[in-house]
């Protein structure tokens, strides 16, 4: 890797690795845009460095959500999602699900906030009708000691990050660079922490710490301890290729929404976690945030769609993204339909 925007490979060539840190010059936003161009057709996935998201909130986002999990069951349970709220779930249920395909639950804990989650009562009830996880408060844990201000600290650095890679997704389409700006002006983006508990019994059968599954929304970026290791992305029909933790670097993928947007010239892939190798019983956590547009932005496919299975009868025509995200997220959390 160098400062030019000149990329490496990893996963055998399959997700690329994107130096943005020249992404303040012209010919450094012109080169990443085209690497983010290949990447996006090729696998959806690429892997960031020199992104500029300052390495001690990074350590101190990680270092305070780790410590969370860790907390006695009780202590945890004081901010669970209820009716209501959106906060700490034990059991996360099975990704797998959101496609449509019936598997055991994730072996998983998550916790997620909202930014619209800190919005009051009255403002909240104007994201639509739908059901949905981003018209819920945010409900936050006593312990420890600067949790919510952290969390803070570190959705408003990956806002800042994703907007600019939008940017970039414009750029990298031959499109104006704000063309996407309206449709993120009062996004619902949030991040929903993934702690993967040490394994002391064998998995059930098709059991995994996250199912395969796609993301719904625009984009997805992903802070993955540099020394753990178990994502994987699908390679073809049955192939799966692991996504090295690089140091200092995250993980960005594409979701569902952008590749309707781009009527499939770009792709939206099938990724999962695996277990650890058997009598391995570390821990592993991941912090995705997701960028997701406004809940009433209109998605229209800006070429003459090409999509196939993933976009099923949406391939072709728009959508509200409220309403796609709600139908992806009443199937992950209730298998509803």
């Amino acid at each position: 890797m160098s400062g030019t925007g000149v990329t490496t490979e990893v996963s055998d060539g399959f997700v690329p690795v994107i130096d943005l840190s020249t992404r303040r010059t012209e010919p450094g936003r012109r080169a990443i845009a085209a690497a983010i161009d290949r990447a996006c057709v090729g696998s959806g996935f690429f892997v960031v460095v020199g992104h500029g998201v300052e390495q001690e909130l990074v350590d101190r986002m990680f270092a305070v959500t780790h410590e969370f999990f860790e907390l006695p069951a009780q202590e945890k349970d004081r901010s669970a999602h209820r009716p209501g709220v959106s906060g700490f779930r034990r059991q996360a249920d099975s990704t797998a699900r959101s496609l449509d395909q019936q598997a055991p639950p994730d072996l998983c804990e998550t916790f997620a906030a909202h930014v619209t989650g800190e919005l009051d009562e009255e403002q909240r009830s104007r994201l639509g009708g739908e059901w949905a996880t981003w018209t819920l408060a945010n409900v936050w844990p006593r312990r420890p000691e600067g949790f919510r201000e952290t969390w803070h600290a570190y959705l408003a650095a990956m806002t800042e990050l994703a907007a600019d890679l939008m940017r970039l997704f414009a750029r990298a389409l031959d499109l104006p660079e704000n063309h996407f700006e309206d449709k993120f002006d009062h996004h619902g983006s949030s991040i929903a922490a993934n702690y993967y508990p040490p394994q002391h019994q064998p998995p059930l059968p098709g059991q995994l710490r996250r199912g395969p599954h796609t993301d719904f929304g625009s984009l997805t970026i992903l802070h993955q301890q540099h020394d753990r290791t178990g994502l994987q992305v699908r390679q073809g029909t049955n192939t799966w290729r692991d996504i090295p933790a690089v140091p200092h670097s995250l993980v960005v993928n594409i979701g569902d929404l952008m590749a309707l947007w781009t009527g499939g010239r770009w792709v939206s892939t099938m990724h999962r976690v695996t277990n650890p190798p058997t009598h391995d019983t570390t821990s592993r956590l991941t912090i995705p945030f997701f960028y997701l547009p406004n809940h009433d932005a209109t998605i229209q496919p800006m070429y003459t769609s090409v999509a196939g299975d993933l976009l099923g009868a949406e391939g072709g025509g728009g959508v509200i993204a409220g309403e796609w995200m709600s139908r992806k997220l009443r199937k992950l959390f209730s298998g509803a339909s």
